[in-house]
C-alpha cells in the first residue's frame, strides 16, 4: 500500500509539473488565438528556441539560472515581435488559411535553422539546481519541481494582473472580444497583436527552458510535440480561453503522467493526440467555453480568389509526358533516376492532397498517415498473405481509403482551423499506433525484407524499371483525377470549397462528399506509400513524418491549389532543384519553409494558378 501511495504521489507531482509547462505553452496559444483568431503553428518552434537559448546561456556561457531566464524572455519576446511584424501582419486581411499556412512555413524555417546551427543531435542539459529531494508523505519533491510550479503560478498571477488592471491588458481583452469594435474605439490593434505575440513567445520560450532542465536534454524536433500538446491543452480548456488553457495544461499533464505509469513511455505522445481528437469531436469549443457557433470556413476559394490558371496546351502536356517516359533512355545515372522516381511518388501524394485542399477546400495536415497506412498494409499483405505486388498495391490503397476516411470522419462536422488540427492529430495517431502495435507492425524495429515492386511477377529492381513503374502510376492517377474534376462530382467538391453553406442550401450532403474526396485522396496516397515501402524494402514509424505532410502541402501551394498539373510541377521542382545544388542539401527544408512563406505572401495562387 505504501508503494502505491508513493507512486501515486510521485506521478501526481510529475503530472502537475509537466502540466505547468503545458499550461505556459497553451496560454500563449490562447492569447494569440483570442486576439488574432489564429492557430500559431510556429509557437512550438519558439518554445524550442527558448530551450536552446537557455542551454547556451547555462552550459556554454555559465550564466546563473535567473539571468538565463531573463535572456530567454528577451530573445523569445523579440522573436515573437518579428514573427508578427514581418511574417503575419500583411496577411491580416487575407483568408484565415493564409496566416495559418504562414506560421507553418515560419516553423519550418526556425526548426531547420536550429538544426543547422546546433546539429540534429540532442544536447545534454545539466540541471544547475540541487538534486536533493524533499520527502513529503509517501513521495518527494525536488528543486526543479518547485521552480516550475513557482514560475507557472507567478506567470499566471502576472498575466491576470496585466489583463485585468492595465490599459494595454484591457485593449487586448477588448480586441479578443470584438476586433473591429475595438479598432473603431481607437485601440491600436497592431500594438495589441505585437503584445500578444511577445507575451506568448516569452511564455513559450520559458516553458522550453524549463522542460530542457526537467528532462536534461534539448533537441530540434521537440518543437512539434510541444506545439501539439499546447493545442491539446488549449482545446481542452477552450481556444482563446486563458484560464481554460491553464486548467487544460494541468489536466493534460496529469493524464499523461498516469498514462505513462500504466501503459509505458512509448504511449506518452499518444494521449495528447487522443485528447485533441476527442475534444474536437465532443466539444470543439472546449470544456470551459460557452457553446457557440463554429467560425466560418477559411475558404480555400477565398484564398485563391481571382487567380486564373495558366493555360497549358494539350500538345505541351503530351510532349512533357513523352519526354518523361524517354528520360531513362538518355539518363543512365541510377541516382538521377532515383531522384526523379521520388519526384513521381511525391507527385502522387501532391495530387491526392490538392484534391482535398485545393478542390474541396479541406485543409489536411496529416497525409503522412495515409502514406504509412498504405506502406504497412502492402508490406504485411505481401509478407503474411503472400499476395502478388500488383494485388497488394490495390488492396493496400483500398484499405487506406477505408481507414483514412473512417479516421477523418469525426472531423467532417468541424470547420475552419479545427479541420487542420484534427488531420494533424490523426496523422500522428497513425504513427503512434504503428510504434506501439508491436504484434502487427514490429514497433520501433519496423518491417524489413519487403519484396521490391514487381511487374507481372518480375521484380523491378533496376532504377529504370522502378522509374517507369512510378511514372505510370502517376500518369494513371492524374488522368483519373482529371476526369473526376471535370465531372459533376468535381464541380460539387468545388462548390463546397467556395461556400459550404450555400452548397448545403442547394441540397448537397456535405459529409457524404467530404467522405468521397478523402477516400479518393487516401486511395492515391496509399498507392504512393505502398510503392515507396516496397522500393525501400524497409519501413518504420519514422519513414513518413509530419515533415512529409508539410513538404507535400508546400508542393501543392507552389504549383497551384487545385491544379493537377501544378501539383506535379511543384513536386518535381521541390524534389529535383535541391539535388541540383547538392552542396546545399542541409538547407533543403529551410528552403521549403521559405518557399511556402514567399508563395503565400506574393503568389498564393501558385505558379500555375488554380482551377
Amino acid at each position: 500500500m505504501d508503494g502505491f501511495l508513493r507512486t501515486f504521489f510521485d506521478q501526481t507531482i510529475n503530472g502537475l509539473v509537466i502540466g505547468n509547462i503545458y499550461a505556459l505553452t497553451a496560454v500563449g496559444l490562447a492569447l494569440i488565438f483570442g486576439v488574432g483568431n489564429l492557430i500559431n503553428f510556429a509557437h512550438g518552434s519558439v518554445y524550442m528556441i527558448g530551450a536552446y537559448v537557455g542551454w547556451v546561456a547555462i552550459t556554454r556561457a555559465q550564466l546563473p539560472l535567473p539571468i538565463a531566464l531573463l535572456i530567454v524572455a528577451v530573445v523569445c519576446g523579440t522573436l515573437g515581435l518579428l514573427i508578427e511584424r514581418f511574417g503575419l501582419r500583411r496577411l491580416q486581411n487575407s483568408a484565415r488559411i493564409a496566416p495559418l499556412l504562414a506560421t507553418i512555413g515560419i516553423s519550418f524555417v526556425l526548426d531547420q535553422a536550429v538544426q543547422l546551427i546546433f546539429t540534429p543531435n540532442p544536447q545534454s542539459f545539466p540541471n544547475p539546481l540541487s538534486s536533493t529531494r524533499i520527502p513529503i508523505g509517501g513521495g518527494s519533491i525536488g528543486a526543479i519541481d518547485l521552480l516550475i510550479a513557482a514560475i507557472g503560478l507567478g506567470a499566471a498571477a502576472i498575466l491576470f494582473i496585466f489583463l485585468r488592471f492595465t490599459k494595454l491588458g484591457w485593449a487586448l481583452r477588448a480586441t479578443a472580444q470584438d476586433r473591429e469594435a475595438a479598432q473603431q474605439m481607437g485601440v491600436d490593434v497592431h500594438r495589441v497583436n505585437q503584445t500578444a505575440f511577445a507575451i506568448a513567445a516569452i511564455l513559450g520560450g520559458i516553458a522550453g527552458l524549463l522542460v530542457g532542465l526537467y528532462f536534461n536534454t534539448v533537441y530540434p524536433t521537440m518543437s512539434f510535440q510541444a506545439g501539439v500538446k499546447g493545442f491539446a491543452a488549449n482545446l481542452l480548456g477552450g481556444l482563446g480561453n486563458v484560464p481554460g488553457a491553464v486548467v487544460g495544461g494541468l489536466a493534460l499533464g496529469l493524464i499523461e503522467s498516469f498514462g505513462v505509469a500504466i501503459f509505458g513511455a512509448t504511449y506518452r505522445n499518444l494521449f495528447a493526440f487522443v485528447i485533441l481528437i476527442v475534444v474536437l469531436i465532443v466539444r470543439p469549443n472546449g470544456l470551459f467555453s460557452r457553446k457557440r457557433q463554429l467560425p466560418p470556413e477559411p475558404l480555400t476559394g477565398t484564398f485563391i480568389a481571382n487567380a486564373r490558371s495558366v493555360f497549358v496546351p494539350n500538345w505541351a502536356v503530351i510532349a512533357l509526358v513523352v519526354a518523361a517516359l524517354s528520360l531513362p533512355l538518355v539518363i543512365k545515372d541510377p541516382y538521377a533516376l532515383q531522384v526523379l522516381t521520388n519526384a513521381w511518388l511525391l507527385g502522387l501524394v501532391a495530387l491526392s492532397l490538392t484534391l482535398v485542399t485545393g478542390t474541396a477546400g479541406q485543409t489536411s495536415l496529416g497525409h503522412a498517415g495515409f502514406l504509412a497506412i498504405g506502406a504497412y498494409s502492402s508490406a504485411l499483405i505481401t509478407q503474411r498473405l503472400h499476395w502478388p505486388f500488383e494485388v497488394s498495391l490495390i488492396a493496400s490503397a483500398i484499405i487506406t481509403a477505408i481507414l483514412g476516411t473512417l479516421l477523418v470522419l469525426p472531423a467532417f462536422r468541424l470547420r475552419a482551423h479545427y479541420v487542420a488540427i484534427a488531420t494533424l492529430g490523426i496523422g500522428e495517431i497513425v504513427a503512434a499506433a504503428i510504434l506501439n502495435w508491436d504484434a502487427v507492425t514490429n514497433g520501433a524495429m519496423g518491417i524489413t525484407n519487403i519484396a521490391p515492386p514487381a511487374i507481372f511477377g518480375l521484380e523491378a529492381t533496376a532504377p529504370r524499371d522502378i522509374y517507369w513503374y512510378s511514372l505510370a502510376l502517376l500518369l494513371i492517377a492524374a488522368l483519373i483525377l482529371w476526369r473526376l474534376m471535370r465531372s459533376p462530382l468535381g464541380r460539387t467538391w468545388r462548390a463546397i470549397r467556395e461556400d459550404d453553406v450555400a452548397a448545403q442550401a442547394y441540397g448537397i450532403n456535405l459529409n457524404r462528399y467530404k467522405a468521397l474526396v478523402f477516400a479518393a485522396s487516401a486511395f492515391i496516397a496509399g498507392i504512393s506509400g505502398a510503392f515507396t515501402g516496397h522500393m525501400y524494402t524497409y519501413i518504420n514509424h519514422e519513414t513518413f513524418t509530419n515533415s512529409t505532410s508539410i513538404l507535400v502541402l508546400t508542393m501543392v501551394i507552389l504549383g497551384g491549389m487545385g491544379n493537377l498539373f501544378g501539383a506535379i510541377v511543384g513536386a518535381v521542382t521541390l524534389t529535383v532543384l535541391p539535388e541540383l545544388f547538392r552542396g546545399f542539401v542541409d538547407y533543403r527544408y529551410l528552403v521549403y519553409g521559405l518557399v511556402l512563406l514567399l508563395m503565400i505572401r506574393f503568389r498564393p495562387q501558385g505558379l500555375l494558378g488554380t482551377v
